[in-house]
């Protein structure tokens, strides 16, 4: 069997103690595997570590314990994108610019950027608001530029943490249509964190439910449904209905476990 293209073993994080408050487990023996041009997708509660998950394989955490390893194709290291659920977007730049900006970090010539930026704002429905600037989209089209800006950079790993979370549903739908479309055609290793059980079963290869804080892995899903696939068309299925329940079946005690803690911190 061919490594997994991100390796993570007893995973954990604790932030130190602030302002005389006791340290904060986010995240505790957590052991996960994502294959090679898979798409992976973990759900949880609130304040379960899943952002936190994100942020360590990206590189802007460091964990406390264990290990998170990212492989390259190749001797170099692996290119690794990232979309946050606010599409993160410049305001001072048009959405051309933002989308080349990874490039122009990379060092590709100008020249070529912006080729490679146009080629992309066309491929999520943009061309007409290329010179835009994000004060003048509406907020499910700055989320596709967001896409198109990590899509532009080619990394070997997107990380998507709820990007489609504060959408509306109609957009949202979209969205995940478009995301399954440029994921078949240049299939890319994704790890994709998200509230939404029905979204995960609509992306996903593979579907994890974590617990409540700490986070640690209870429950994983191999989804049957073959590629390509219909965001829409999909949850006709019945196998959709039934993996659902059984996925919130896992995912409610802890739903229910997080809120009563929150509960109790926001009482002390």
């Amino acid at each position: 069997m061919p490594a997994p293209k991100i390796q993570i073993k007893n995973l954990g994080l604790v932030y130190g103690a602030r302002r005389g408050q006791a340290p904060v487990v986010a995240l505790d023996g957590l052991t996960l595997d994502v294959g090679e041009r898979e798409l992976t997708c973990i759900v949880g509660p609130s304040g379960c570590g899943k952002t936190t998950l994100l942020r360590v394989a990206a590189g802007l955490e460091q964990a406390s314990a264990g290990s998170l390893l990212v492989r390259p194709d190749g001797s170099a290291r692996p290119l690794i994108g990232m979309v946050f659920q606010g599409a993160g977007l410049f305001p001072w730049m048009t959405v051309l610019d933002n989308v080349a900006y990874g490039l122009r970090l990379r060092g590709v010539p100008a020249t070529e950027r912006m080729a490679l930026a146009s080629r992309w704002v066309g491929e999520v429905g943009l061309s007409r608001f290329g010179r835009a600037y994000p004060a003048q989209l509406s907020g499910g089209m700055q989320q596709r530029v967001g896409l198109a800006r990590a899509l532009a950079y080619d990394p070997q790993v997107l990380l998507m943490d709820e990007p489609f979370g504060a959408l509306d549903a109609q957009t949202r739908l979209l969205l995940q249509q478009l995301l399954l479309e440029q994921w078949e055609r240049a299939t890319r290793t994704v790890l994709f964190v998200t509230h939404s059980i029905e979204e995960a079963l609509t992306l996903g290869d593979r579907v994890y439910v974590m617990s409540a804080r700490p986070g640690r892995l209870l429950h994983e899903t191999r989804v049957p449904f073959e590629r390509p696939r219909d965001a829409a068309l999909l949850r006709g299925d019945p196998r959709f209905s039934q993996l659902f329940s059984a996925i919130w079946g896992v995912l409610r005690d802890e739903v229910e476990r997080a809120r009563a803690d929150e509960g109790v911190e926001v009482a002390a």
